[in-house]
């Protein structure tokens, strides 16, 4: 399975959300938490091309989007083959 970095800050419910879908998953998540690490907010905006908002949601090196992206993979049936890829 292809490992996932999701850029989070707190209090974010879309952020508890899309990790609480890719445990479902069994995925293997890395929470970068932007209100710890706020240097790293650089970073996420260059992988996403310029996106702000969080969760910003990567498996492996592809740029999912955020929370409702990532549903929208689910209900399609498609987030399971790119997890797996």
């Amino acid at each position: 399975m292809k490992p996932v970095d999701v850029y989070t800050q707190p209090f974010c419910g879309f952020c508890t959300a899309a990790i609480r879908l890719l445990a479902t998953k069994g995925a293997p998540v890395t929470e970068i938490d932007l209100g710890r690490h706020p240097d790293r907010r650089a970073e996420m905006k260059q992988r996403a091309n310029g996106a702000h908002t969080t969760p910003q949601i990567f498996v492996g090196d592809h740029h999912v989007g955020g929370c409702d992206d990532l549903y929208a993979l689910e209900r399609t049936g498609k987030l399971d083959a790119l997890l797996d890829g």
